[in-house]
């Protein structure tokens, strides 16, 4: 039976404590990179859409280009902002783009059209502080060669990316072998702290001025064209003509200086990418939109929604799976072993990996979230079940066996009462791990408390960061206590008596 009570309690805690808003497969879904100038673009995109009367939902900071682009093809998103460079150096980089009418003939074979571009160049470029580059006569990237001692600070996007670190290293002939990635909005902070001393930069960032950069010069022309432009599915031709009429009415309209602008607006005077994208809107296109400010309290208990039915749900299947898992492993000893390799294995992948490779078969959102957070709950479910069955005194179960009971009825009157602290404890620590990993599904579009947490770390808000770490690590202390509280109805009476 308590198998049973542990399952019905879980049940019982999701139908009463997760709730989820519905999702509308009718709304025009635009989505973004983690960082502040896609984010603006794909407000401007969904204010603009919102005003021909079409529900919109913008997924923001979704992560890399590949999480965008699996996503567009997908059909999880339906258009997002782009940069010519990224699509020919890093998604279609196998293809040999020679020219645009290449590049559309390569984006039309996967259902996907793009724009004539916005208006500006945002190029990759590298930088470092002006008083050190004075000081070392730094000015293109050919004087680093010079300086093998620096230490670099670049994006893990463009560590890995064709036109990244390894063919500019390879153009340049560069000598440095200190090479850390780390995040965009967190290189700024290492530079000005002095942990690192070169950084890769987009050409149109704010923090160039703010922190006073010198930009090196590209002086072997590595570096090509990043015009920004909107891909979007075909299919939105048919479907909302009107809507990507007006999204097309953008091409050409954004020079380097107003999307410079708009993002010293965000990420140096405080305005929300939703008012800075209202404004350009209203001041370049005569538009005007409306804005719907969400207050904090309505933000948390979205939040917390959303973070409950990432856990609650993915706690659930794994406490359905793993407890099943762990009584085989303890009958079959054979498959035991390969159970528990398993689950451990999977315990070892990075989780944002994890969250990355659900993608393909899952596309973004909650889905994809959940399943990884599944597949992490399941090894300490597992282990506890196995070793509370295990470690159950020999006598006992000789004792058992001499009373005639079966091998099902032993297990469900006698091993499994015995072992249910072991398995509530294994719950426990499933359900406070997944509190803290569920942050992470904001990279994929889950929502929840990492949703502010990464708004923070990009626009550099405390504020925001707590307003997602406060109420994560508040919730792992009520989850926490809501199992020790529950011990008291699943462990039976006689296993709770401390020794006196």
């Amino acid at each position: 039976m308590i198998l049973l009570r542990i399952i019905v309690v879980t049940l019982i805690l999701i139908i009463t404590g997760c709730t989820r808003d519905d999702d509308t497969d009718t709304k025009l879904k635009i989505g973004s990179k983690k960082f502040t100038e896609s984010v603006i673009l794909g407000e401007i995109l969904s204010q603009l859409t919102s005003h021909q009367g079409t529900e919109t939902e913008h997924l923001k900071e979704l992560g890399g280009t590949r999480v965008l682009w699996n996503a567009l093809k997908k059909g999880n998103i339906d258009i997002y902002p782009e940069y010519t460079g990224t699509i020919v150096q890093e998604i279609l980089s196998d293809k040999n783009i020679e020219n645009e009418n290449k590049l559309i003939a390569e984006l039309s074979k996967d259902g996907i059209k793009m724009s004539a571009p916005l208006g500006f160049n945002n190029t990759y470029a590298l930088g470092m502080k002006k008083e050190l580059a004075k000081r070392l006569g730094i000015k293109t990237i050919s004087d680093l060669r010079n300086h093998p001692e620096l230490r670099f600070g670049f994006t893990n996007e463009f560590l890995n990316r064709g036109d990244g670190w390894p063919s500019l290293r390879d153009s340049y002939d560069l000598p440095q072998k200190s090479v850390t990635g780390l995040d965009h909005d967190l290189a700024y902070r290492g530079l000005e702290g002095g942990s690192i001393d070169v950084i890769d930069l987009y050409s149109t960032d704010a923090e160039i001025r703010y922190y006073d950069l010198e930009i090196l010069d590209d002086d072997l022309s590595h570096f090509s064209q990043y015009n920004a432009v909107i891909l979007y599915r075909e299919e939105l031709e048919e479907t909302h003509p009107e809507e990507l009429k007006a999204i097309l009415s953008l091409e050409g309209k954004l020079p380097e200086d107003s999307i410079i602008g708009l993002n010293a607006s965000v990420k140096l005077d405080g305005v929300s990418e939703s008012r800075a994208a209202q404004g350009f809107l209203k001041n370049n296109l005569s538009i005007e939109t409306e804005v719907n400010s969400e207050s904090f309290l309505s933000r948390l208990r979205r939040n917390t929604l959303q973070h409950l039915f990432l856990v609650c749900v993915s706690l659930a299947a794994a406490i359905l799976i793993s407890i099943p898992l762990g009584i085989l492993a303890y009958k079959v000893k054979k498959v035991g072993q390969l159970v528990l390799g398993i689950v451990g294995i999977i315990q070892t992948l990075p989780s944002l990996a994890l969250l990355v490779f659900m993608i393909p078969f899952f596309g973004i959102g909650t889905v994809p979230a959940i399943v990884a957070l599944f597949l992490y709950s399941l090894l300490p479910i597992v282990r506890n079940t196995y070793s509370g069955l295990h470690d159950i005194p020999a006598d006992l179960r000789e004792s058992a066996e001499a009373l005639g009971l079966s091998s099902f009825a032993r297990l469900r009157l006698i091993e499994m009462p015995l072992a249910a602290r072991s398995i509530l404890s294994g719950i426990k620590t499933s359900a406070v791990i997944n509190v803290g990993t569920a942050t992470l599904g904001a990279l994929i579009g889950a929502g929840g408390y990492g949703q502010p947490i990464l708004t923070g770390i990009r626009l550099d808000n405390i504020g925001l960061i707590l307003e997602g770490a406060i109420p994560a690590a508040v919730l792992a202390l009520i989850v926490q206590g809501m199992f020790d509280l529950m011990e008291r109805f699943l462990v039976p009476g006689g296993l709770r008596l401390k020794k006196s």
